[in-house]
């Protein structure tokens, strides 16, 4: 990987990072060192990164905020790509957003709401990058990014460009067609509403964020929700805080990973937690509303390996 570093530094000067925490840079402070971070700042530059990658053999893993994202306390020997503030250009024109896939989500909302468009605000509060948001289809109050996407473009794996209309991006409640594919997303369009007021939209934006901030953990470090809410087990039981409530894990540990005592459906690192305790948190959880419930929640973090490969949990 010593050569790697060093031909990519020369290829992309400024954008090479090595030896990199990523307890640093994750929301849940958890990971071992990543021997090489690069961050593109054009999508021209994330092509040719993709496609320099391909032609070396080099694996590679992609990350955004690292919302969902669980590293290996092991650290990774892949190529970390991280899209963030230099792929975050926004064009509004109309009623049609056009964003780079490393802009901030609560700031993006924010900017629809002064031009006076409405659709995404229940992404206000949500700690990410649109391309990350996209790709789990994500939102809150039940709603997901994906009925207001008009078309994704994507770089594959040779670093070529893909469009999909929001039809192929198979968006379904919190995924898309992008979780079992091997692009990135670049660039995102969205179509929203017109002829809002953005005084009202504030005032909702404002509620949104007390509600938030009344009932999830802000202040130690956490990757938002844990577990996917299942429509079935919702109708008959709740959602999964509430499930997770009635079986008395609030607060349960496993090392220094902990169930939140504000909201179950959080998981807690209470300072020098690793990858193996909310691993086996987890398992405990899920394995103990299976027994009670009949239901086998699914996890919305994402655990990445050593070799960067991301595993569902």
């Amino acid at each position: 990987m010593k050569k790697a570093a060093v031909e990519l530094a020369r290829l992309f000067p400024g954008a090479v990072r090595c030896d990199v925490p990523l307890s640093s840079i994750s929301r849940w402070r958890i990971g071992g060192n990543a021997d090489i971070l690069v961050s593109p700042r054009s999508i021209d530059e994330l092509s040719h990164l993709r496609g320099w990658l391909y032609s070396c053999g080099l694996p590679s893993v992609v990350i955004g905020a690292t919302s969902n994202l669980l590293f290996a306390d092991e650290g990774l020997r892949a190529v970390v790509i991280q899209i963030g503030c230099g792929l975050s250009s926004v064009t509004i024109r109309g009623s049609r957003v056009n964003a780079e896939a490393g802009t901030w989500v609560p700031g993006l909302a924010r900017r629809a709401m002064m031009a006076g468009l409405t659709g995404i605000e229940h992404t206000c509060g949500i700690p990410g990058t649109l391309g990350g948001l996209v790709c789990m289809n994500g939102g809150s109050q039940r709603k997901g990014i994906g009925s207001h996407v008009v078309s994704v473009v994507s770089v594959d794996v040779r670093g070529e460009r893909v469009e999909r209309n929001q039809q192929a991006c198979g968006f379904a409640y919190r995924t898309s067609a992008f979780q079992s594919s091997d692009e990135i997303i670049s660039s995102v369009e969205l179509e929203l509403e017109a002829g809002a007021d953005h005084r009202v939209q504030r005032r909702e934006m404002l509620d949104i964020m007390r509600s938030r901030r009344s009932k999830f953990p802000q202040k130690l470090p956490n990757c938002g929700s844990v577990f996917v809410s299942n429509p079935a087990m919702y109708a008959q039981y709740g959602p999964p805080g509430k499930v997770i409530e009635a079986q008395g894990l609030k607060g349960h540990t496993v090392g220094d990973a902990f169930v939140s005592h504000e909201h179950a459906n959080f998981i807690i690192n209470g300072g020098q937690a690793r990858a193996a305790d909310v691993l086996a948190l987890i398992a405990l959880v899920k394995d103990q509303v299976a027994r009670a419930t009949g239901y086998s929640m699914a996890v919305e973090a994402r655990y990445v390996t050593p070799v960067g490969t991301i595993k569902e949990i």
